[in-house]
């Protein structure tokens, strides 16, 4: 059972995430802190303080979020005390330039499905940061950008994997 506390960090992340897929960048900053920051761990996209943050998701993020054929389906939330973690399976066609997730690269037209971990953290009531995992060399496997031949990746497979843990592992 979720205290008061981390139902409220829930419904603001939620609230939060919304505000972001509607382009809506007041209501996103406005559940953000005053020092917040942001990161894209695997391309270190993103912004440090308020005004960091709001031009990164100004510029790169908010109503830019992914291409519209978007399917996100939540895997699983963690609840702290002062933070959560989110699992989501992400899937989409490159149609549109993704900066945060693809720097440099021109939409290739290829169907991506990943998998991302959220590291969400709260002070005072407000989102004070984000930290934003993936299996950068999958996406580019998938693009296009990467031969997996002869090396330890592998491309939507393992976030199907994610998705239905009953599929076979990889062998070598």
């Amino acid at each position: 059972m979720l205290s008061e506390q981390q139902q409220a960090m829930a419904a603001l992340f939620q609230a939060h995430v919304g505000a972001e897929l509607e382009g809506d960048l007041d209501t996103t900053m406005a559940t953000m802190s005053e020092a917040p920051h942001l990161n894209h761990v695997p391309t270190m996209a993103g912004g440090v303080g308020r005004d960091g943050v709001r031009a990164f998701y100004r510029d790169h993020l908010v109503g830019k979020f992914f291409p519209p054929d978007v399917e996100i389906k939540p895997v699983s939330r963690t609840v702290g005390e002062d933070q959560i973690v989110e699992e989501l399976y992400i899937s989409f066609t490159h149609t549109t330039v993704i900066d945060w997730l693809l720097p440099l690269v021109p939409p290739t037209g290829r169907k991506v499905e990943m998998v991302v971990a959220v590291v969400v953290g709260f002070q005072d009531g407000k989102i004070s940061h984000e930290h934003i995992y993936w299996d950068q060399a999958g996406v580019l496997v998938q693009i296009g950008l990467l031969d997996p031949t002869g090396l330890p990746v592998t491309g939507a497979e393992s976030a199907r994997k994610v998705l239905d843990p009953k599929l076979p592992p990889r062998t070598w």
